[in-house]
């Protein structure tokens, strides 16, 4: 029997905001252990949660980024379990009523080449709700060490229905929820930082059958790469068991990174073992629909819908806008560039190509210059070395050599031209018996060009360019070397 896989996903986004979600100590990846905790952290008697109306906003944010509703209430439950990394030995979360219900994300898979675009989708949310997160539990040879730091930082939790069928939409709808999440300045989810984890839950069932099977869920998930084996894995031990004839064990298991393997932590929990009842102390959150409405309009373009205007508007190449429109930040310097100079395919081109390289050569070299933001260059920078470009000033092939210079100095291109004399040559009488030189010492070159090899002209153009030190006119050159050659 052939089987077809059934994929949801769990994925925690810790919110970005200063402080906790029920309390104003505050939160720093890196501090040092149980460094920013206080007694609502800690649970101590008496203590009493305060919301953080900024993580509220942030997470209904993140709801309309997703397509989703925004409940007119949401409220709070507390979800019992005794476990070290809960001082409470409960955790604040919304189990009736959530926050943000429905929802949907558009998915791209991969091309069926390199860098040509594949298919789109869309995959289905269930919901998005608040919680708080729990300390972090390190295990060394003999001891578990308990980190608070961590306790109560603000946390959603995006819920997807068990709409994905293979680890290569699974890892696909994770890549697009990142972008979309931190296009909007919600998280910067660095998964190395647990600001981002996912747990899968996978299930077999026959082919065209509707009916779910039995699902497990795997835990341990801190990087992409360990989603999509950890999925490979739990779909192809699923099957052996399907095809011996045996059951599946609803059961949650943890992803072993160094075997490649899981193995079983529990059996699966259903929500009457956690013993939810509403948390007396909060009071439930009337969201304000005109505070929605203002939320939904300071939401950026979404990174596919970017693409696709990039496409249109600017005629641009899959190519270039699947990596430009893959950092909010990247796009926002191209479209900055164009308001100096309006030529997108050149100004595209110079930030694709050698705007990341020299950012990931320094990255490399450990320079601070990692990011766009951080790097020397302006979007003038790259607009005005495209103009004098464009003008005629200085010839691509040099434009190449002021780029690299102009990384390094942070000198505007126009400065650099005049500075060291680059300016394009276009004395005629020059170039031409450079050109006349050239013709008399290959006459192969000139015998190729003549039988309709027009590639043959560049063995021609080499050795004037080296002569003028590419400064000569790429044009004029090949004019001129044309009008030659017919005339001989």
């Amino acid at each position: 029997m052939k089987y077809e896989a059934v994929i949801g996903l769990e994925i925690h986004v810790q919110i970005k905001t200063r402080t906790k979600m029920f309390t104003s100590a505050p939160y720093a990846y890196g501090a040092p252990p149980n460094s920013l905790t206080d007694a609502v952290v800690l649970g101590l008697p008496g203590t009493l949660p305060v919301l953080n109306h900024t993580a509220i906003e942030k997470c209904a944010k993140l709801g309309l980024m997703l397509g989703c509703e925004i409940a007119e209430v949401c409220k709070w439950d507390r979800k019992n379990y005794f476990y070290p990394d809960s001082p409470k030995n409960y955790q604040l979360t919304q189990n009736e009523q959530p926050l943000c219900l429905g929802g949907r994300v558009e998915i791209e898979l991969p091309g069926s080449a390199r860098n040509i675009e594949g298919a789109h989708r869309w995959v289905t949310l269930n919901r998005i709700h608040l919680e708080e997160d729990p300390g972090k539990l390190t295990h060394e040879a003999f001891d578990t060490l308990i980190d608070f730091n961590r306790a109560g930082v603000p946390l959603a939790e995006i819920v997807t229905e068990p709409d994905m069928h293979s680890s290569t939409e699974a890892v696909a709808f994770l890549n697009a929820l990142r972008n979309l999440i931190v296009y909007a300045g919600i998280s910067d989810c660095d998964m190395e930082k647990g600001q981002l984890r996912c747990d899968a839950n996978v299930s077999l069932r026959p082919v065209g059958s509707d009916v779910l099977g039995t699902r497990t869920e795997m835990k341990n998930l801190n990087s992409i790469s360990h989603v999509k084996a950890a999925i490979e894995y739990e779909i192809e031990r699923q099957t052996e068991l399907l095809e011996a004839g045996e059951t599946i064990t609803q059961e949650t298991r943890r992803w072993d990174v160094e075997s490649g393997t899981s193995f079983s932590l529990r059996s699966k929990e259903e929500a009457h073992d956690y013993r939810y009842f509403p948390d007396p102390d909060l009071m439930p959150v009337q969201m304000d629909r005109a505070r929605v409405a203002e939320l939904a309009a300071e939401l950026p373009e979404r990174p596919l819908d970017k693409q696709r205007r990039y496409q249109q508007d600017f005629d641009l190449p899959y190519t270039l806008t699947s990596v430009l429109c893959v950092s909010r930040e990247l796009s926002e310097f191209f479209e900055a560039a164009l308001l100096t100079h309006p030529a997108p395919k050149a100004i595209a081109n110079y930030i694709a190509n050698d705007l990341l390289r020299e950012l990931s050569a320094a990255s490399e070299h450990g320079d601070s210059a990692l990011s766009v933001s951080e790097c020397p260059l302006t979007p003038a920078h790259i607009a005005t070395l495209v103009r004098v470009v464009d003008e005629g000033v200085i010839s691509k092939q040099i434009g190449k050599e002021v780029f690299i210079e102009m990384f390094q100095t942070g000198e505007m291109p126009d400065v650099i031209v005049e500075e060291k004399g680059l300016k394009q040559s276009n004395d005629t009488s020059e170039i031409e018996a450079l050109c006349r030189e050239a013709i008399a010492n290959n006459e192969k070159a000139v015998s190729q060009f003549k039988a309709g090899n027009d590639k043959a002209l560049n063995a021609l153009k080499g050795p004037v360019m080296k002569a003028t030190k590419g400064k000569a006119n790429p044009a004029m050159l090949d004019q001129l070397l044309k009008q030659l050659i017919d005339a001989s």
